[in-house]
């Protein structure tokens, strides 16, 4: 203890000679009308060491509160940024769900038109190689669904049924190579066939004699069984009469867009 205290001497009595001296001080300031010439000296002292320590205060409560204003700032930045990313997907969900409405309804208006019985299915998914044109769809031998079933959609005709599981089926679309429609050109009647060619249709077996227009409506013609009379195939996109041959060549734009392809129409051979 004596040694603490010899160590720390002079530092115990110089704060009570200042404490001392502050009391001092706080008493003549209370009892005095004037400022002493002691008092002075000690304003004069203390004063410019105050300003400086009340700068140095006022400062950093000032980056503080500016760092503290960022914070807040940032939060309610980021906050923002995740409400608008949470409208933004509501939005393309309504917005999805309004489009996958419209297209229903021209299914449901399509398919109160048709006199056959309907299935509404869903593409699931698509066959990605360049050697075959099929699409698959989420109904199969369980509801009815058959090999040679014809497939549509409000604008037109999409292909026929090629194998059936009993909860998936595959469809051949009419562009494969493989597919044959029996058509005929809705104007004059002309019949021919339409055959798939990648994105495009060619209509074979028109005589060169029949009078054929760019934009003549190509439908079904009802004959081979499979397409029931009166469907939309596409239109007349190019002409080639030739000068020798008994045949036009003709191309033919499908009605039916296969990259947007996502709900169809089964049409049914007798009643559900």
């Amino acid at each position: 203890m004596w040694e603490w205290w010899r160590k720390n001497r002079p530092l115990l009595l110089g704060g009570i000679l200042l404490l001392g001296a502050l009391l001092w001080y706080s008493v003549n300031l209370r009892q005095q009308d004037e400022t002493s010439f002691m008092e002075s000296l000690v304003l004069r002292a203390t004063g410019p060491v105050q300003a400086a320590f009340d700068r140095v205060i006022m400062g950093v409560a000032d980056i503080w509160g500016h760092y503290l204003y960022l914070v807040e700032t940032a939060e309610d930045n980021l906050s923002l940024v995740e409400e608008n990313r949470s409208l933004q997907a509501l939005l393309t969900q309504s917005d999805e769900v309004r489009l996958e409405n419209a297209r229903l309804r021209l299914l449901l208006d399509f398919k109160e038109a048709q006199e056959m019985a309907t299935l509404p299915a869903r593409v699931v998914a698509e066959d990605a190689s360049s050697w075959f044109r099929t699409v698959m769809i989420d109904k199969g031998s369980d509801d009815n669904v058959t090999e040679g079933l014809p497939v549509v959609v409000a604008e037109g005709v999409v292909g026929r049924v090629v194998r059936s599981s009993p909860h998936f089926s595959r469809v051949l679309l009419i562009t494969d190579a493989s597919s044959a429609v029996a058509s005929l050109l809705q104007d004059n009647r002309a019949r021919g066939v339409c055959r798939g060619q990648g994105e495009q249709l060619v209509f074979d077996f028109v005589l060169r004699q029949e009078e054929v227009k760019i934009g003549d409506r190509v439908v079904t013609s009802g004959m081979g069984g499979v397409f029931p009379k009166g469907l939309v195939i596409g239109s007349v996109e190019s002409i080639d009469r030739r000068e020798f041959g008994l045949f036009q060549s003709i191309e033919v734009t499908p009605a039916v867009d296969f990259t947007h392809l996502e709900e169809v129409l089964v049409l049914l051979r007798s009643p559900q």
